[in-house]
């Protein structure tokens, strides 16, 4: 025996002496793929339905279900803050997002509890349910019991849909509420924020017509200390309306985050026409002028762990296809700066099969952290169009995404939010006088220097999601907090500071 088969040998006896090898598994990559999976058809309510969406989702190498569970003020829930649902689809007794967090979780997908925000209810035979909101808030409401948007002509209705209106405070909290609620009593995995914005019925690119709810609109005046009644297109105006949706994304988020740090706090946000080239230009974007929504700063004050981009484009279509790439160029400098997941939303139902897959293969290249496809319901333009059926396409998109070649082919794992990564305050302030919303607030680090500034809602609530390292300090109308040391893997509670 030669002397190098020798020490092969030996080698060989050491290494069997030791025991067995433990050869590191190889982790699948992060990367959020995501499927919409709306209540406004068959999808998740019945056992056989959840069967076969998660069959399908593990079959796609989808990784995250965006389900709805809030529609118009109900839930597809039997524990929630809103009302359950009335559906006759869905059978007595059941709860669909129980069923569909037990079955996801066993095949290692996650469930993100989407509610639309604003939207309450689009019939004109009100709701049967004496708790529906919209049956003590609607339009037979008086006074502050009054809660609907109301566009500058007096009109109530938003195409089929009343919806809430941000700016007035108890609204704002019954909005918050129906996500708390959802995460208190079910194991989600992150909660969605969909129509976080006013309404459309707008002239393109703006002004927004809607937010003139009466005690929204007292609100406006109180804190500014204006007495007329502003134009849609007044700047003033469009920046205090902006800011109580901003504000209700961060009170959610930090409501939530105390429950609990882990779960993801995400939105699908407006891409409408081309995309901004920098962020001087997102501030003429139509989403910010047009909706009221300006989900840059949501990203940038780290109110959300995941934007989603209701990035709705037709690949087949020249400017449709420029717009989608002009999106995930801006998102992926975003995501670049803050750390903030991006994700572009994909219109399956507008796209024909390749078109889809052609769209996931451009937001990779453009660096995002993932895809998301609206919706498992449409899964392309020709069930949208009625010309196929669901059942005979979702078995030829799920081969173009997975099947060899596609680019699910190999699964990705996707992981919720680090506990240990959120350090977060949050406060309140009373008022002797004055209004309790639209109250200046600063946050200082340890040395006093001011690194970031929010505003109170119409509560009196204000709070910060990014912190500088070290102690900080809170400072609203001369008045100022403790200097505090946030704990790690939580949202600490400040004193309430009163105000002259």
């Amino acid at each position: 025996m030669t002397k190098s088969k020798l020490a092969a040998l030996a080698s060989a006896l050491l290494l069997a002496s030791c025991g067995p090898v433990n050869t590191p598994t190889p982790q699948a990559p992060q990367e959020l793929r995501g499927l919409w999976v709306d209540g406004f058809g068959p999808g998740m309510k019945t056992p056989e339905e959840i069967d076969q969406l998660v069959a399908t989702a593990k079959a796609m190498n989808v990784n995250v279900l965006f389900a709805q569970v809030g529609r118009r003020g109900d839930c597809y829930c039997n524990n929630a803050a809103m009302p359950r649902t009335n559906d006759p689809a869905v059978p007595a007794g059941f709860d669909p997002l129980a069923d569909v967090l037990s079955k996801a979780h066993a095949q290692g997908i996650q469930v993100h509890a989407w509610i639309i925000t604003t939207a309450i209810w689009n019939s004109v035979t009100p709701p049967t349910d004496p708790a529906h909101a919209f049956n003590a808030h609607g339009p037979k409401a008086t006074g502050r019991d009054f809660w609907l948007m109301v566009k500058n002509d007096g009109t109530t209705r938003g195409g089929s849909d009343w919806l809430l209106d941000p700016g007035h405070p108890d609204a704002a909290e019954y909005i918050k509420n129906m996500y708390t609620s959802v995460v208190q009593n079910y194991d989600v995995d992150g909660i969605q924020f969909d129509r976080v914005r006013y309404t459309d019925y707008n002239p393109a690119g703006g002004p927004n017509n809607w937010g003139y709810n009466p005690t929204a609109l007292e609100r406006f005046r109180a804190e500014t200390g204006r007495t007329d009644t502003p134009l849609p297109g007044d700047a003033q105006w469009s920046a205090w309306r902006r800011q109580q949706v901003t504000n209700l994304v961060r009170e959610t988020a930090l409501a939530v985050k105390a429950i609990r740090p882990d779960v993801s706090v995400n939105a699908a946000t407006i891409t409408y026409g081309a995309g901004p080239a920098d962020e001087a230009a997102w501030l003429t974007s139509r989403p910010y002028t047009e909706v009221l929504q300006d989900w840059v700063t949501w990203v940038r004050e780290g109110y959300l762990d995941v934007n989603v981009m209701m990035n709705y484009k037709r690949d087949f279509v020249a400017d449709q296809a420029l717009w989608y790439d002009q999106w995930n160029t801006f998102a992926a400098k975003l995501q670049r700066e803050t750390g903030v997941h991006q994700v572009s939303g994909s219109a399956i139902y507008l796209n024909d099969q390749q078109s889809s897959v052609n769209q996931v293969v451009k937001a990779r290249a453009a660096g995002l952290d993932g895809w998301a496809g609206y919706s498992y319901r449409t899964p392309d333009k020709d069930v949208n169009e009625s010309k196929r059926t669901k059942e005979q396409v979702l078995p030829e998109l799920t081969a173009k995404l997975s099947g060899a070649g596609g680019p699910f082919e190999q699964p990705a794992s996707w992981s919720r939010p680090s506990a240990r990564n959120l350090r977060a305050v949050s406060g309140q302030v009373q008022v002797a006088t004055g209004p309790l919303g639209g109250r200046v607030v600063t946050l200082h680090d340890g040395a006093g220097q001011e690194v970031a500034r929010t505003q109170t809602d119409g509560n009196g609530r204000y709070g910060f999601l990014r912190l500088p390292q070290g102690a900080v300090q809170v400072r609203v109308a001369g008045q100022a907090t403790p200097t505090v040391l946030p704990l790690r893997g939580r949202v600490t509670p400040l004193p309430t500071l009163t105000l002259p």
